[in-house]
């Protein structure tokens, strides 16, 4: 039996990626060691990594301009083994982020969307018929909501299963909530959207914290924490997957490794215990090394890790 398709809506980027030794004061110029041009945005690197870590054909659904960067970006995504059906382009220039990461690896990020705010419901109809074959669609919060909300909605009609990585952090309306399956946040994005002023940093808070938002309707959702692993509520369940230790050069992309990672193991028909321990092993991985969509390993480098 072949495994069923994943489909991504998401934002396609090309990511700015400076190094200066520390981050800048406000008011303050730093020199950076060097400037790299990586492909980007979190619809593009969950897609590449869903694909890289798993055997399921991916559609990927976004909007680049028609520019240069839109160009390099359309070359890439074409050499990355992607269904492109879904990407168009339009006058609007290519969505850009400015990442700054630091000597010590911590990583600061300006997104400018672009071309990913351009996205209309119509997009997401273009592609019914991919949604209606897939066994998992991804989506997050680079592109405008009313897409998210329509992409999620279409695929419960199909009886896909549906993981919202809701990032960058904002609040969530209930009916979208109610079409996530698999929540995804980090402990920031968790504060946001459980309207809480203080971001919760032990075991017991981000339970309860995530509790608030299962109560609004979201089913399972998982708290990635960075090196310390992740914790995921799924029902009344909490299971807790350790950090790797590792030598981390950069987390940018990291979160998104570990989304698509999730998408692949559960489109393959992994347990969910055994999906989050794969995505984490895949994350850890891309720490070790420098950019988003460069970042991402494939599933034989794992196999034996």
């Amino acid at each position: 039996m072949s495994t069923k398709p994943i489909v991504v809506a998401g934002s396609i980027n090309m990511d700015l990626v400076v190094n200066p030794d520390r981050m800048p004061r406000p008011g303050e110029t730093v020199f950076g060691s060097r400037i790299q041009y990586i492909p980007g945005g979190k619809g593009s690197n969950q897609a590449i990594a869903a694909r890289r870590l798993g055997d399921a054909p991916v559609a990927l659904i976004g909007k680049v301009g028609e520019d240069s960067f839109g160009d390099s970006l359309l070359q890439f995504l074409s050499s990355q083994n992607l269904l492109l059906d879904g990407v168009s382009r339009c006058p609007t220039a290519t969505g850009t982020a400015i990442i700054t990461v630091d000597s010590t690896s911590q990583n600061a990020i300006v997104v400018v969307p672009g071309a990913n705010f351009e996205m209309r419901t119509a997009d997401i109809d273009a592609m019914k018929d991919s949604i209606s074959e897939a066994g998992v669609v991804v989506t997050q919060l680079e592109i405008p909501t009313p897409v998210v909300e329509h992409f999620l909605k279409r695929a419960k009609e199909n009886r896909a299963t549906t993981i919202l990585n809701a990032a960058p952090a904002k609040e969530v309306a209930p009916d979208i909530l109610e079409a996530v399956d698999y929540l995804v946040v980090n402990e920031t994005e968790l504060a946001v959207m459980a309207e809480q002023a203080e971001i919760p940093d032990e075991m017991d808070a981000v339970v309860a914290s995530a509790r608030r938002l299962q109560d609004r309707g979201a089913r399972n959702i998982v708290v990635t924490l960075g090196p310390k692993g992740s914790i995921t509520l799924a029902g009344t369940e909490v299971m807790v997957i350790d950090g790797i230790k590792v030598n981390a050069l950069d987390p940018t992309g990291a979160g998104d490794c570990l989304v698509g990672g999730l998408a692949a193991q559960l489109t393959a028909g992994a347990d969910l215990r055994q999906a989050l321990n794969f995505a984490n092993r895949a994350a850890a991985l891309s720490v070790q090394r420098v950019g988003a969509s460069s970042s991402i390993p494939h599933a034989s480098e794992l196999a034996d890790s």
